[in-house]
């Protein structure tokens, strides 16, 4: 057995038992123990985790602890670029695709709204969406911090607020969403591509006040459902900042 001193900072304090917040606490290891057990045995799901210090040096999430050593645990940084440090993945995802867990379905669907490549289904298991995100190379959105420390998951981020419009809020700002955002080009509701129809073509599916007020629509390749820009665009793209 070994002893080890931890710091988490910022909102990685939010997994941690209310005594253990924002100061150093000392706590027992087994011998073999990983910063990457402790830190997930101490509560903090490892895809919230982008830098680790053992006495003051980068390691990555395999670092075996010896007695005393001293261990600070960084969220995502927002102010400055901490790359050259980095030691806990492999390498970043390519592409900004993500899965959502069964309490996220509204989310997803803003996501999508958004452009974001965004897979859910209320029937998906736990261990399905460990598969789909290490087959596929996704970021895992949830409220389980459980799942968030299966070992398959390497990108997750634990969604904290409670409504969808915050919950798109929360995510754009932590994963600096909004550059990257391409709205109205895949379908809310199955994710399907959406390309860009003449109004004379789906003239006759549309509401009459559809048909006096908008002029540019998409419709889906997958589903044939057809889209327009109505009044939620606007407060959407407020929330996001995009244009």
């Amino acid at each position: 057995m070994v002893t080890a001193t931890f710091r988490f900072y910022e909102e990685l304090n939010d997994f941690l038992a209310p005594g253990r917040r924002r100061r150093e606490f000392t706590v027992p290891c087994a011998r073999a123990a990983t910063a990457k057990h402790m830190i997930e045995a101490l509560g903090v799901p490892h895809t919230e985790v982008e830098l680790i210090l053992v006495n003051g040096a980068s390691v990555g999430f395999g670092a075996l602890l010896r007695e005393g050593d001293r261990v600070a645990v960084y969220p995502k940084f927002e102010a400055f670029d901490i790359t050259p440090l980095l030691r806990v993945r492999e390498a970043p995802l390519r592409d900004t695709r993500f899965v959502a867990d069964v309490h996220l379905g509204s989310l997803a669907r803003l996501l999508r709204r958004m452009g974001f490549d965004t897979l859910h289904d209320n029937g998906f298991a736990d261990d399905q969406i460990e598969r789909i995100a290490a087959a596929q190379g996704r970021i895992v959105l949830t409220r389980d911090r459980d799942l968030l420390k299966r070992r398959g998951i390497t990108h997750g981020c634990y969604v904290r607020a409670l409504r969808p419009q915050e919950q798109l809020r929360e995510v754009f700002e932590r994963l600096d969403l909004a550059r990257s955002a391409r709205p109205f080009t895949l379908c809310p509701g199955c994710n399907a591509a959406l390309h860009p129809v003449d109004k004379a073509q789906v003239e006759h599916r549309l509401p009459p006040h559809v048909r006096e007020l908008y002029h540019r629509f998409s419709a889906c390749e997958a589903c044939g459902r057809v889209f327009w820009r109505g009044e939620h665009w606007e407060p959407m793209r407020a929330l996001v900042d995009v244009q």
